[in-house]
């Protein structure tokens, strides 16, 4: 999957997100609480161990306590979109 293919859509507090196609994830990153941004990833990166670095990082600053109701990755963007790209490449 390239890495324009990852798909990203701002969070608003009041609209639904739609749920992640079979074998995808949402996740939402970024630093700022109110400015979260979506996206759509491979369930496979999972297993990377770049990816893997980032949920560690989650889980030390969340726990299972994740603010956006689903997995929260806090960094970012720009290093989430680097680290995903090498993921794929």
């Amino acid at each position: 999957m390239a890495a324009k293919k990852i798909i990203g859509s701002s969070v608003a507090g009041t609209r639904k997100e739609t749920s992640a196609p079979k074998g995808f994830l949402a996740v939402y990153v970024g630093e700022n609480q109110k400015k979260k941004q979506r996206y759509i990833v491979p369930v496979s990166y999972l297993n990377q161990p770049l990816f893997q670095a980032l949920l560690s990082k989650a889980e030390e600053e969340f726990g299972f306590n994740h603010p956006m109701g689903g997995l929260t990755i806090p960094c970012p963007e720009d290093t989430f979109l680097t680290i995903t790209s090498r993921i794929q490449g």
